[in-house]
């Protein structure tokens, strides 16, 4: 919870989250699959009830947030979250329902399957669409339109009434987001948004390129960036 006060106080009004369900379907912003590389307790989470999950501390001082408390605790923020395990998407969804939190969230996966289950049990459950970026099948797809293939039927359907693809600034040591790909994602009307970077000049080329979301761990440095740029006061509203 200090790191996301943390943010709020700088004036960033759009944080990123990791999700993961307890057995006892409780959801906790959480990476790891299990508490044994951060915290001073271990176990595998969808294993362990809440309340063992609770007394864990990261790095031996915080407890582990519950995606409802980051939800309550600042309605003003919009929320990116990535939902790590197929466990997660019943109680993802009731959150969101609960905390009628459903129109402020982006909800990402390195599955596509998760993503359709989200959007299927949000509607089941409130009638309602929840944004969700595009899955890992269509951005190789656009990645492979924006290197030279056809906009094809397979690419359009992949797009998945998704606003934006969610993506790595670089594989390797080539850079993933081009002017092409974004020329290739505009095209299908999407905005493209670039993990994790964590380098001020790597920042600077994505924005100056028309990326219009970059999750970082730096978050200073991306503020200084997107101050020298004059995107600060939009951004922080």
């Amino acid at each position: 919870m200090a790191a996301f006060e943390h943010a709020i106080g700088l004036g960033y009004r759009y944080l990123e989250t990791d999700v993961r369900a307890t057995a006892d379907g409780v959801l906790i912003a959480f990476h790891d699959h299990s508490l044994d590389r951060v915290t001073d307790r271990q176990g595998i989470i969808e294993r362990l009830s809440y309340p063992e999950v609770a007394k864990a501390r990261i790095a031996g001082r915080a407890p582990i947030p519950r995606l409802e408390e980051i939800l309550g605790a600042w309605p003003e923020a919009r929320l990116n979250i990535d939902v790590k395990a197929e466990s997660a998407i019943g109680p993802l969804t009731e959150v969101l329902y609960r905390a009628d939190a459903w129109d402020r969230v982006c909800v990402t996966s390195f599955s596509s399957r998760r993503l359709r289950q989200v959007r299927a049990r949000m509607r089941l459950l409130s009638g309602r669409e929840v944004c969700t970026a595009m899955g890992p099948r269509g951005v190789a797809a656009l990645r492979a339109h924006s290197l030279g293939g056809p906009l094809a039927g397979p690419l359009r359907a992949a797009v998945g009434g998704a606003p934006c693809a969610q993506v790595p600034y670089r594989l390797g040591h080539a850079p993933f987001v081009t002017a092409a790909l974004l020329e290739s994602a505009h095209a299908l009307g999407l905005k493209v948004h670039a993990w994790t970077v964590n380098d001020d000049a790597e920042m600077g080329r994505l924005l100056d390129l028309g990326v219009v979301g970059v999750l970082t761990d730096d978050i200073e440095a991306l503020r200084d960036v997107m101050k020298a740029r004059g995107l600060w006061a939009t951004a922080a509203t």
